[in-house]
């Protein structure tokens, strides 16, 4: 059997075990299947929840932050807060080159997919070499491309899992559990930003709207590009 068929076997099988399992087990078991895992956060409104849980199955886990220097200052200030709290002492802030591409920081007017590509996508993709996956707190309720997500995933396209352990979370767990251990908000949400990107792109919701209406408003767009490879989300293993 090939390499990626015996992958895709073990990630299918993952599933099936886990299928009705905690999102710590999901964690650990992750960590047992393929120990060089780096978890990427967005420190952004829900983010400290996964943060807090994988701290929590190990301590040492490595997290990889993009910022991609058109962030709300109070991300950067929150990022700094979460890490201190939590005791994360392996976070390694991602930053793009964006001197040639992007001088005057206006790409995102122009294209905005263009801008995550070359201020995320690319940056992570980097970054992501050399480890055998990555945790994401991706949840089905947020987007109709999520509503089928799977707690691991295989990229066609690197060989690397993706895990996702608060796949079947609802906002209402998350929380629950943010109350429950008492973890820091970021202060955004209080200001009506329930789903928080880089600030040209991410405006308040009102009342009765979806969570993340705000990002991209007005445009044909749900995902910054860091899921999807040449523009379509692609994953692989059965769904859970």
């Amino acid at each position: 059997m090939p390499l990626d068929q015996h992958l895709n076997a073990r990630v299918d099988a993952l599933n099936t075990a886990l299928k009705h399992h905690a999102a710590a087990d999901v964690l650990r078991r992750a960590f047992q299947a393929a120990p060089n895992l780096a978890l990427v956060s967005s420190f952004g409104a829900e983010s400290v929840a996964l943060l807090h849980l994988a701290a929590t199955v190990k301590p040492d886990v490595q997290v990889l932050f993009i910022d991609t220097m058109l962030l709300f200052p109070e991300t950067l200030a929150y990022q700094r807060e979460v890490a201190r709290k939590l005791g994360l002492h392996r976070v390694r802030v991602l930053r793009a080159d964006t001197s040639t591409a992007d001088p005057d920081d206006t790409l995102h007017l122009r294209d905005p997919d263009a801008c995550c590509s070359l201020r995320k996508t690319q940056v992570l993709n980097a970054a992501l070499e050399g480890f055998d996956g990555w945790i994401t707190g991706r949840k089905r309720f947020q987007s109709g491309t999520r509503a089928e997500l799977p707690a691991f995933e295989v990229e066609a396209a690197t060989g690397r899992i993706k895990v996702n352990p608060l796949a079947h979370w609802t906002s209402e767990d998350v929380q629950e559990y943010m109350a429950e251990n008492a973890l820091p908000r970021h202060p955004l949400v209080a200001q009506g930003y329930p789903s928080i990107g880089c600030a040209p792109c991410t405006s308040p919701v009102k009342t009765g709207e979806d969570p993340r209406a705000g990002r991209w408003r007005g445009q044909q767009k749900e995902e910054c590009g860091i899921h999807f490879v040449d523009g379509k989300m692609v994953r692989t293993g059965a769904p859970t």
